[in-house]
This record gives structure tokens, sequence and C-alpha cells, in this order.
């Protein structure tokens, strides 16, 4: 069975991954930070958005798949999906303050929504509900 909304979320999470430590490692470079934190602000908060997001991204990309598997979810699915992956990419930049620094509520709001509703969905699956 091939489960598409599962694979393209997948590839863009792992796009989205290998994109973060690209940011953290230009920091790091940046500011001669090779381990740890260094004390540097900006390294802090990239190796946060880094750490979130490997934090948050499993539980999501679980749910969906099973969902996914489960037969359910279709149209609204792959629309959730794609939110999450914005959400995300919002935190991080978010996560570099300044001018952005609104897209770190907005990818927390949209990872939690995204978290509580596939659990919801989940269950009322499990319940026959859906």
């Amino acid at each position: 069975m091939i489960l598409p909304t599962t694979l393209c979320m997948a590839a863009a999470a792992s796009i989205l991954a290998a994109w973060l430590m690209i940011r953290v490692g230009k920091v790091r470079l940046g500011e001669n930070v090779l381990i740890g934190d260094g004390g540097n602000d900006m390294v802090t908060r990239r190796m946060r958005a880094h750490a979130n997001f490997v934090e948050n991204t499993p539980f999501a990309l679980i749910l969906v798949a099973a969902i996914e598997f489960a037969g359910k979810g279709d149209p609204w699915l792959p629309v959730v999906a794609a939110l999450f992956i914005f959400g995300r990419v919002a935190h991080a930049f978010g996560m570099d303050g300044g001018a952005l620094e609104k897209g770190r509520l907005i990818g927390t709001l949209i990872t939690l929504l995204t978290h509580l509703g596939l659990a919801i969905a989940a269950v009322l699956i499990v319940l026959g509900v859906i």
C-alpha cells in the first residue's frame, strides 16, 4: 500500500531537517562555535529550532501515517500535513527573532493544533466515528 500523504510529508520533513542543520552549521562556523552553544544567542536559537523540530515531527508523522493507513483522512489529511510543515518553517524563522519573531508563535500554535487534531482523529477512527 502506497501512502502518498505520508511519503510527501516525510520527504518534506527530511528536507526541512537538512535545512535546519545547515542553518545551525552556518551560524556555528560564522561564530566559531564548534561544540555546544558557546554562549552565543543565535547558535542557541538555531539549535532549539532544530531540536524542537526533531521533538515534534515524529509524532505528527506517525499519526499521519496511521490515519492514512487506516484509509481515512481524505481529503483533509494532506492539508493538515502541509500545514504542519509550514508551521515548522514559520517556527524556525521565528526563532531567529527580529521581524519574523511572530513566526515562532504561529509555528507553535500550528504544531499544537496539528498534534491535538490528529490525535483526536485517530481516537475517533478507533471508535468508528470517522
